[in-house]
């Protein structure tokens, strides 16, 4: 058995409690204009330094999975088990939405909006995941040269992308290998970083330099336009945005690299590591049912945001922990966490 990557499990870690840190502070935010500037800012600045976990969890996939040379059905579990829990969530959001928040859903557009906006997630790697043998092959194939090229053409493509959606438009044909969003290319980006970490020519310190210059321009941006329209904006706060994807990539390779990237944790330490990433996908999948409680009876202005943003994300990872924990105590909850 391959031995586990506990620098791979920490960027786990982080990235299911920024997960959660999103919504949070994503729900403050969006009341900019009921709530004081300094409550603003505060959740801005969290949700800025949160976007890294999403791209994190598509670059753990590549990393862990892109270099692997698997049997057909490994594919096919994989792919079995998401489309499980993608059906079992999407039915207990539809009947929370319907049933308990009082909020609307047709089902008849269920293959294309999720029942609960972050199943978003399933939706995206699901396709990723019905192509992945094939990428697994090409990438095993490609010599040092022409994953230089691959890289550089669809980040192009990426970038293209982008522009155009920021105009509004989209491109008449996508590149076929990553389409027209930039999940796939975290994919591949996570795979390269992992497979060349120790080799690629960039300081610990201009990484981080790096990473927190791109979060203070995400978070620029998004306050500037915001001042000027009086209304929160979230488009520099896209996984599709440069900035988000330069900030992510510097900080996960960052943490590929901590302790000369062969992190060591004592006993105790792995058991706990292992006992909340083994619950990562889980927490993910219900944290929303206990935000959800929280919006139902609280505005963002009933509470400072100063108390309610730290204290949601603590309480909600916590409780979320527990429930995941005892769900997969029982039969088949495995599967659908």
């Amino acid at each position: 058995m391959k031995e586990k990557n506990y620098n791979l499990e920490l960027v786990r870690m982080v990235s299911f409690i920024l997960v959660i840190a999103i919504h949070v502070s994503n729900y403050f935010c969006r009341a900019y204009g009921k709530i004081t500037q300094g409550e603003y800012l505060f959740s801005l600045g969290i949700d800025t330094v949160a976007r890294l976990s999403v791209p994190c969890f598509f670059m753990i996939s590549g990393a862990l999975l892109l270099g692997r040379d698997e049997p057909v059905r490994k594919h096919i579990h994989r792919i079995v088990r998401f489309v499980i829990a993608l059906v079992v969530w999407s039915a207990v959001y539809y009947f929370w939405n319907i049933y308990y928040m009082g909020s609307s859903f047709d089902l008849k557009e269920i293959l294309y909006v999720p029942a609960e906006a972050h199943l978003w997630y399933l939706y995206a790697m699901i396709p990723i995941y019905l192509v992945l043998p094939f990428f697994q092959v090409m990438c095993r194939n490609m010599s040092l040269k022409l994953e230089k090229v691959f890289l550089i053409v669809t980040t192009g493509a990426v970038l293209f992308n982008y522009v155009l959606w920021l105009m509004g438009g989209e491109a008449y044909y996508d590149l076929p290998l990553i389409g027209d969003r930039i999940y796939a290319w975290y994919i591949f980006v996570g795979y390269y970083l992992y497979k060349y970490r120790r080799h690629i020519r960039i300081s610990q310190r201009a990484l981080a330099i790096i990473c927190v210059l791109s979060m203070a321009a995400t978070f620029g941006i998004t306050w500037g336009v915001t001042m000027v329209t009086g209304d929160h904006y979230e488009d520099a706060m896209t996984y599709m945005s440069p900035f988000v994807a330069i900030a992510a990539v510097c900080f996960f390779l960052f943490m590929l690299r901590l302790g000369n990237a062969h992190v060591r944790p004592g006993e105790r330490v792995r058991k706990v590591i292992d006992l909340f990433c083994g619950c990562s996908f889980g927490i993910y999948l219900i944290h929303i049912l206990f935000l959800d409680n929280y919006k139902k009876y609280m505005e963002p202005w009933d509470l400072s945001a100063w108390i309610a943003v730290p204290g949601l994300i603590v309480v909600i990872a916590l409780v979320s922990f527990v429930c995941v924990w005892m769900i997969r105590k029982i039969p088949g909850g495995r599967k659908i966490t």
